[in-house]
C-alpha cells in the first residue's frame, strides 16, 4: 500500500499532461512562460483574489511574503513550534526571530488565546499553519492583527489549500495566503512549487518583483529578490490538476470522514477534530496514539505506512536553541509531536484499503 497515491490521478489526466508538457517542449519558454500566467488566472478565480504569483517553492513564498512585508534583522514573526521547518526557517534567515506560541489541543493549529500576549513592539507579522488540511481561526486570529495595529497576517496554507474557513477559501483569508505544489500536497506538481495570493496590488508588485531578483523592469532592480520563479514544466502540470482538484476536495473528505468513523473509539486513538466553520481537505489523516510505536509496529506488519511527522517540534530543534526554549514549554505541541501519526492519505484510497488499515489497530 502506499502512503501517498500519485498514480491513479495521473493516470485519469495522463492525456493531458503530456500535450500540456509538448506544448511547452515546443514552445521553449521554460521558465515563466505562458502556462504560469494561465495557472495565476486559474487560481485567482478558484480563490476569488485578485492576485496569485506563482514561485519556486513554498519555503520561497514565505519567503518572499516576508521579504515583501519588509522584515528582517531584529524584527519578530509570531508562529508555531508544532510545523515543517520552514515556517520559521524563513524568519530565521532573514535575521528576524521566531516567536513561537502553543497550538490548540483539538485542532493543533495555532491558539489564538496565546496570540495577543505575544505581540510586542518588534512584531512585524503573525504567522499561522493550516497543519494536516484545516486552516487555524483565521477569524480570530485576523481580529487580533487588526486591534494591535493592523499586523499582516501571513497564511501558511502549504496542507491546507482547497480548504474553508467561515465559507472562504484557505489562502482568501489574509493579507497575504501561501502555498506549496510539492507533490505530496493537496494540489501538487511533479517537482518543487509554490504560489502566493493577495488582494493588496502594492504587496503583489512587491512579490513579483522579488521573486525575478528584485526586478522591476529589464536590468533594473529597485529592491532586493531571490530566484523565486515557478518552472512552465509545473505551470502546466498543475493546470488539469486545478481541474480535477474540486472532485478531489470532495473525495478526501469522504476518505477522511470514513477514517474516522472507522478509528473512533478505540481506545488510546485520538482522531482529527475539525474547528468550528473549519473544513478540512485532509492533506494528511494524522491521529495521536498512546502507544505509537506499538501501532507503526502492527502497521508495519500489514505492509502499511505510516509517517510520525513533526515528531521534534521547532522549539527543540538544534538550530534553534539561542531562543532558549526547553522541553515543556510548549505542552500541547509536545503531546502532538510525541504521538502523532499520519495514516496513508489520497482522494483515491478505497473503503477496503481503509477496512486494512483499520483492523490493524489493536481492539
Amino acid at each position: 500500500m502506499e502512503f501517498i497515491d500519485l498514480k491513479t490521478q495521473q493516470a485519469r489526466i495522463r492525456e493531458q499532461l503530456e500535450e500540456n508538457i509538448g506544448k511547452v517542449l515546443d514552445h521553449g519558454r521554460y521558465v515563466m512562460g505562458p502556462e504560469v500566467q494561465e495557472l495565476e488566472s486559474a487560481l485567482c478565480e478558484y480563490l476569488g483574489v485578485k492576485h496569485a504569483i506563482g514561485v519556486s517553492s513554498g519555503t520561497d513564498s514565505l519567503m518572499i511574503s516576508l521579504m515583501a512585508l519588509g522584515v528582517g534583522h531584529g524584527d519578530e514573526v509570531i508562529t508555531v513550534p508544532y510545523t515543517w521547518i520552514s515556517t520559521a526557517e524563513v524568519i530565521g534567515v532573514l535575521g528576524a526571530k521566531p516567536v513561537f506560541v502553543d497550538v490548540e489541543p483539538d485542532t493543533w493549529n495555532m491558539d489564538p488565546s496565546l496570540v495577543e500576549a505575544a505581540i510586542t513592539e518588534k512584531t512585524k507579522a503573525i504567522m499561522p499553519v493550516g497543519i494536516y488540511g484545516q486552516t487555524a481561526n483565521m477569524k480570530a486570529i485576523n481580529e487580533i492583527a487588526a486591534r494591535n495595529g493592523n499586523l499582516p497576517v501571513i497564511e501558511d496554507a502549504a496542507q491546507s489549500f482547497g480548504a474553508t474557513h467561515h465559507g472562504v477559501l484557505s489562502c482568501a483569508l489574509s493579507t497575504i495566503g501561501s502555498t506549496s505544489f510539492f507533490p505530496s500536497k493537496p494540489l501538487g506538481g511533479y517537482g518543487d512549487g509554490g504560489a502566493l495570493f493577495t488582494d493588496d496590488d502594492e504587496l503583489a508588485t512587491a512579490m513579483r518583483q522579488i521573486r525575478v531578483h528584485g526586478q522591476e523592469r529589464k536590468h533594473h532592480h529597485p529592491i532586493l529578490g531571490l530566484n523565486g520563479r515557478l518552472d512552465t514544466l509545473q505551470a502546466a502540470i498543475i493546470l488539469p490538476k486545478l481541474e480535477l482538484f474540486p472532485e478531489e476536495v470532495k473525495l478526501r473528505q469522504q476518505v477522511g470522514e470514513r477514517y474516522s468513523s472507522l478509528l473512533q473509539g478505540i481506545e488510546g486513538i485520538e482522531c482529527p477534530q475539525i474547528g468550528e466553520g473549519n473544513t478540512s481537505v485532509y492533506a494528511q489523516y494524522t491521529v495521536l496514539c498512546e502507544n505509537r510505536e506499538e501501532i507503526q509496529e502492527r502497521l508495519k506488519k500489514h505492509d502499511i505506512p505510516s509517517v510520525p511527522y513533526y515528531a521534534v517540534p521547532l522549539h527543540l530543534q538544534p538550530v534553534f536553541a539561542d531562543l532558549g526554549h526547553q522541553k515543556g514549554d510548549f505542552p500541547v505541541t509536545e503531546r502532538v509531536g510525541d504521538q502523532c501519526l499520519s495514516l496513508p492519505m489520497s482522494p483515491y484510497l478505497s473503503p477496503e484499503e481503509q477496512e486494512e488499515i483499520a483492523q490493524a489497530f489493536p481492539g
